[in-house]
């Protein structure tokens, strides 16, 4: 490997090996400056290397910071005579994003999404009926006769719109038609 290889699109160039030399001893000296001039020189390169890692930009950060930090905590470790520092800092944070995608948090996130992201996908129409409101059996009471039976047997008797249609005598097109107008109804009386 040349003293500065071809850095990735929009990367910083990689330090000549006597200057990474002095990096790595400054940062075994504890010199936080050191850590802001490895984050600046190194930071976008590992972000690429770890977001093909773990496919998302946010938790593609997230390992960034934590494979940092774990450079930071463990660079006495790290050997000049087994390679480059980049090359070093890519395995520890390749190691990072590995075990974020492995951690339960990790999956627990990704089968479940935040609230607000699925709050689009979940919310109920703004004009849906809902059964559980306060008031219904006084609401029903405004129902055409045809329609109300219905709605007793459906919310307050348990029974399916099969069941309906069966106790009724109806064809089951006939239930989910007066079902439909029962709830277009009682939605405009509930507002």
């Amino acid at each position: 490997m040349s003293a500065t290889t071809t850095p990735l699109p929009g990367a910083v160039p990689f330090l000549p090996a006597t200057a990474e030399q002095a990096l790595v001893e400054r940062l075994l000296a504890r010199d936080e400056r050191a850590l802001g001039q490895l984050y600046e020189q190194y930071a976008r390169n590992l972000f690429t290397v770890i977001l093909r890692v773990v496919q998302d930009e946010a938790l593609a950060q997230d390992v960034l910071q934590e494979g940092l930090l774990k450079v930071w905590l463990s660079i006495g470790s790290y050997e000049a005579t087994r390679g480059r520092l980049f090359t070093w800092m890519v395995r520890v944070c390749c190691n990072q994003a590995i075990d974020a995608l492995r951690s339960p948090r990790y999956r627990f996130h990704r089968r479940n999404p935040s609230l607000e992201a699925a709050g689009a996908q979940y919310a109920p129409a703004p004009t849906a009926f809902h059964p559980e409101h306060i008031g219904l059996r006084e609401l029903i009471v405004q129902l055409k006769p045809r329609q109300r039976e219905v709605i007793d047997l459906l919310y307050f008797g348990g029974c399916t719109q099969a069941e309906t249609a069966e106790q009724l005598a109806i064809p089951l097109a006939t239930v989910k038609t007066r079902a439909r107008a029962a709830l277009v109804v009682l939605t405009r009386l509930a507002r």
